[in-house]
This record gives C-alpha cells, sequence and structure tokens, in this order.
C-alpha cells in the first residue's frame, strides 16, 4: 500500500485525490492533505503548516496542486529536510513556469523548436523600437516575468490599444517591480494544452485538451482560470493534426532533456505545455509547472493506468517501465461558477445540488471552491464545482457534462456551447483558414 499526500484546493487536486483514491493500491479517505495552501499571509507560515503534518504522517510521496507552493521552494524544503519525494519540480526547475524570460531563453539556448519572436528588457532601453516594429507586423504582447495569476499578460489592441499605452504598461511593470518582461509577437491561431509526466529523463504524453478561458459563450467576456475543457475519443481534437501533436510532443520531450542539461536537476512532475497552431507552424505560448485546471479533470478521467503506479514511478525515475494508456472516450468539462465570476464574485451563498444526476463511469464531479457547511455546499468566490462527461463521441460526452452542470440550482453560471459542435467547428475553421493564408 502506498501513502500519498497532496498540496492544494481546487477542481485540480480533488481529480487527483480521487484518481489516487482509485487505486488498490491506496483506497478511498487514504490520500492526506498536508495543505490547502488558501488565505495564508506568508510563505513561511505555509510551509510550516505541510512540513508540520509531513513530519508527522510521512507520506511516500506528496503531489504539489498549485504553481505558487512550488515556486517558493515547498518541493526542496520536503526533499531535503525530510527525505519525501514530490510530484513536483524544485524552485529552481519551476522557473519553467514562474519565470517566463527563463523559458523562452532555456528553448532558445538549446535550439528548441517553437518560439515565436521575443525580447527580454530588464529596463525601457529599446522597449519603443521593439514595440514599435512588432506592431508593424501585426502586434505584440506584454508579459511579466514571475507568477501573476494569469492576469499580467496584455496583448495589442486587446488590452493595449496604441503603442503608448504599450510605452506605458511597460513602465509600469519596471516602477513595480525588478523582474524583467518579455515582449513577444502577437500570434493568431487555435491553442491546445499538452501535459506530459515526467521523471527527469523520460516523458509520457497525456492526451491533448482544449481549454476555454472567456467567461461568457461565444469566447467573450472576460478571461478567467477556465470555465472548461474538452478531449476526443480518437486522442487529437478536431483542428489537430498528428504531425502538430508529434511536435508539441516533442517540444515537451526537448523541454525535460534541456532542463537537465541546463540545471543538473531532474525534472519530476508534469510538463503542461501551451500550444497554438498559427499560420507559421505550431508556436510555444508558455509552461506550467503543474498540472493545468481544468484540463486535469479531462485527462485523469479518462486514464487507464493506475495513477498511483505513474506518481511512484516519476519519483523512482522508472516512468519508462510504466504503460501509460488513456480511455478512447471523449472528455467535456464544465465548470459551474458563482454569479459575477471572475470579477465580481458572490460569496457565502448556498447551491442545491438535489437535482445532478450521480456520478457513474460517463460522468464525473470534482468539487473546487466550496466548503459543506451542516451538510449544505457553500460557494467560497472561485470556480465551484466541475462535471465531466464521458462518452464513445464528443456530442455524448458534452450532453452528460451540461446535463448535469445544468441542473445545480443557486446564484452561478457555466458555458453551456463547450464541447458543442458549433464552437467546435469554429476551431476547425480558423485553422483552415490559417492553413489557406500560407
Amino acid at each position: 500500500m502506498l501513502k500519498p499526500a497532496v498540496i492544494g484546493k481546487d477542481g485540480r487536486t480533488t481529480a487527483i485525490i480521487k484518481s489516487l483514491e482509485s487505486s488498490p493500491r491506496v483506497g478511498k479517505g487514504n490520500v492526506l492533505v498536508l495543505s490547502e495552501w488558501k488565505n495564508i499571509p506568508s510563505f513561511e507560515e505555509a510551509a510550516g503548516i505541510v512540513m508540520a503534518k509531513a513530519r508527522v504522517e510521512r507520506p511516500d510521496f506528496v503531489v504539489i496542486g498549485p504553481e505558487e507552493p512550488l515556486a517558493l521552494g515547498i518541493v526542496d524544503r520536503l526533499q531535503t529536510e525530510l527525505g519525501i519525494p514530490c510530484v513536483g519540480p524544485t524552485a529552481n526547475l519551476a522557473k519553467l513556469e514562474s519565470s517566463k524570460a527563463f523559458t523562452r531563453e532555456l528553448v532558445a539556448e538549446y535550439c528548441i523548436d517553437g518560439n515565436p519572436k521575443y525580447r527580454v528588457f530588464h529596463c525601457m532601453d529599446g522597449v519603443e523600437d521593439y514595440i514599435r516594429a512588432l506592431d508593424a507586423e501585426g502586434g505584440y504582447v506584454v508579459k511579466p516575468d514571475g507568477l501573476t495569476g494569469g492576469k499580467g499578460v496584455k496583448v495589442s489592441n486587446a488590452h493595449l490599444f496604441s503603442i503608448d499605452a504599450g510605452l506605458d504598461y511597460c513602465r509600469e511593470l519596471f516602477a513595480s517591480t525588478t523582474n524583467p518582461i518579455v515582449i513577444e509577437e502577437k500570434l493568431d491561431g487555435e491553442e491546445f494544452s499538452l501535459m506530459s509526466f515526467c521523471d527527469g529523463e523520460h516523458t509520457e504524453d497525456m492526451v491533448p485538451v482544449q481549454d476555454h478561458k472567456r467567461a461568457y459563450v461565444g469566447d467573450t467576456g472576460p478571461n478567467t482560470g477556465g470555465m472548461g475543457s474538452y478531449s476526443c475519443e480518437d486522442h487529437l481534437l478536431p483542428f489537430l493534426s498528428r504531425e502538430h501533436l508529434k511536435a508539441a510532443s516533442d517540444i515537451n520531450k526537448a523541454v525535460g532533456q534541456a532542463l537537465y542539461k541546463k540545471t543538473g536537476e531532474r525534472y519530476k512532475g508534469i510538463l503542461y505545455g501551451g500550444f497554438m497552431i498559427t499560420r507559421s507552424g505550431l508556436r510555444l505560448l508558455e509552461y506550467n509547472a503543474r498540472f493545468g485546471d481544468p484540463e486535469t479533470m479531462n485527462v485523469l478521467a479518462a486514464l487507464e493506468t493506475d495513477l498511483a503506479d505513474i506518481f511512484e514511478a516519476i519519483v523512482k525515475g522508472t516512468l519508462h517501465q510504466v504503460p501509460v494508456r488513456f480511455k478512447k472516450q471523449a472528455t467535456v468539462c464544465k465548470y459551474v461558477v458563482p454569479e459575477g465570476y471572475p470579477e465580481n464574485p458572490v460569496k457565502n451563498v448556498k447551491i442545491d445540488m438535489s437535482a445532478v444526476p450521480a456520478e457513474s463511469e460517463s460522468l464525473r464531479r470534482f468539487d473546487a471552491a466550496v466548503k459543506e457547511v451542516n451538510g449544505e455546499l457553500i460557494l467560497t468566490g472561485s470556480r465551484a464545482v466541475a462535471f465531466v462527461g464521458l462518452g464513445a463521441s464528443l456530442a455524448e460526452a458534452e450532453h452528460l457534462a451540461e446535463e448535469a452542470a445544468s441542473a445545480v440550482i443557486g446564484r452561478v453560471f457555466h458555458r453551456p456551447d463547450i464541447g458543442t459542435a458549433e464552437l467546435v467547428g469554429r476551431r476547425v475553421e480558423h485553422v483552415l483558414s490559417l492553413t489557406h493564408a500560407r
């Protein structure tokens, strides 16, 4: 039997826990939560809670859900002070997510495909000339270095409506931090996520997933943490070719190897590449150093291999000995979120789940930003509950997820268009238009 532990509280972490509990080597109720890592004033206090519990419980390994504890070094402390292995990189390796400049320059240094045009700046010298050059070619993106919770990136003609606005934003960033900024060309295309398990030497891919960041139907409204996602039964996406998927897989593998060459450390955890198909080919948007949310719900719902075996192989460096397999099923994930999300979500109001269909092999439920009080579920202000439908086709999976999400009663909403033929069709048309424009 194994005794795993997790850090985090969100839909992603719930999916990890449920998947581990389905293992005969773990069992229901046997996954420790070392810390939810929420609403704790300082890293030292948060780390102290984790270390104290880990020192007593001595888990076999710890899986870190969110990015912040990785960037701040919780893996370093668990491994160095207690000798407890982790599914998650050290702070030095987590720069793959916490430093956009580090990642761009790593990819460039090791001649890995996928980088867009970019430059890293440490002051305003040269910024105006570069922004003007990119603007003349189609637009630019300003990315502050460091973790920004998905809110720091600003794009020309979406957030920055003039060159002066772009320059002002760069000045504002340099005035507030000593970190560099990355300025890149603006890309047009379709995004997808490819997550890979990595033991520092070997990578095993999960199925590709497409996330939906915009809050409202038709990809409108503000960006969110992700309103839902889908994957397909053929382990592609309707707009994704096998050539593009292989290129993304090769980039993930090359990045894992480059990290070892660069740092001398083995990356043990999840390599989460965000990619875009453009008229110029495949481009790497960013890396995350942990499971994605909501994409985790899709891939773990479809995973056939015992997740506990995969995690054990990651920490031991024997991932190549574990056959990682996924069901030939489509998945659709839909998040139910509070009214006003993401900018002004309602909090501390209850939701009624009595009409929601029961969980089954074809429907999974993952609680996230909710708390249980006297047997009732209370919204805490972020994405509340995710439902994943699994089916022989995307249409079947979408129907199951929609049936569940629309049955939640309360001050909530969700995106009914995720996974539908109409929305997916627009993705396919977009890629076709880019291909024909070459």
